[in-house]
């Protein structure tokens, strides 16, 4: 589980750097080769007293967080916000995350392998790990997503039919997908033996993003036919 670094854990940091530089402004962090060849954050302490002057966008600096899975550093940030400096950025990140903390936000823009990424507070853990669990089961194999979407297209439809345009027994496959909750019995076909019919079910509709079957995409020989 990642731990956040409380505000009292910087400023042991900030005691820990060299004591070489003289400068009334607040210490710059420990001198690190940026790994993507952006600005160097090992310059801090030769950027102008102006620098902690420059306006940051806060919602760039979050834009730019977010679009990310891995972290960024502050040389990099400041280089895709045309800034010429990295302190303004790091302000702006400690003024970000005192909102966030005021205001009851479950996350905070921490420091991790040497830049900046947004993270969730240690205490939402558990509920997070359900989420991913449940996301890691929805993952659908070939054949299932083959038979998923003959069930979509053609629903209510018989396992005989799915099985008929597949070419091979589907019986497994219905039934894993019914177990995640993809599909489900929509009735029985009023023929001998009223064998049950299939169709997909909610979760189908939230785990795709659609408002409902009618929006499936369709293959453009069928609009064409349809026009």
């Amino acid at each position: 589980m990642l731990r956040l670094v409380r505000d009292d854990d910087a400023i042991n940091m900030e005691a820990m750097e060299p004591q070489d530089v003289q400068s009334d402004s607040p210490s710059p962090l420990p001198n690190a080769e940026e790994p993507d060849g952006s600005v160097d954050e090992a310059n801090d302490s030769q950027e102008s007293p102006g620098d902690d002057q420059l306006e940051v966008n806060p919602g760039l600096l979050e834009a730019l967080l977010l679009a990310t899975h891995h972290p960024l550093t502050a040389g990099r940030l400041a280089e895709l916000m045309d800034l010429p400096a990295t302190r303004p950025v790091r302000g702006a990140i400690k003024e970000l995350n005192a909102q966030y903390e005021s205001s009851g936000r479950s996350f905070r823009i921490e420091q991790v392998a040497g830049g900046y990424q947004i993270l969730t507070l240690p205490q939402f853990g558990d509920a997070l790990k359900k989420l991913h669990q449940k996301e890691a089961d929805a993952k659908l194999t070939k054949a299932a997503l083959e038979t998923l979407a003959i069930v979509a297209y053609k629903q209510p439809i018989l396992r005989a039919d799915v099985e008929a345009i597949r070419g091979c027994a589907c019986g497994e496959t219905i039934r894993s997908l019914m177990e995640k909750h993809l599909v489900k019995i929509a009735g029985r076909a009023e023929e001998p033996g009223r064998p049950i019919l299939y169709g997909t079910t909610k979760r189908f509709l939230e785990l795709f993003g659609l408002n409902s079957v009618k929006d499936l995409p369709q293959p453009e020989n069928a609009t064409q036919a349809r026009g």
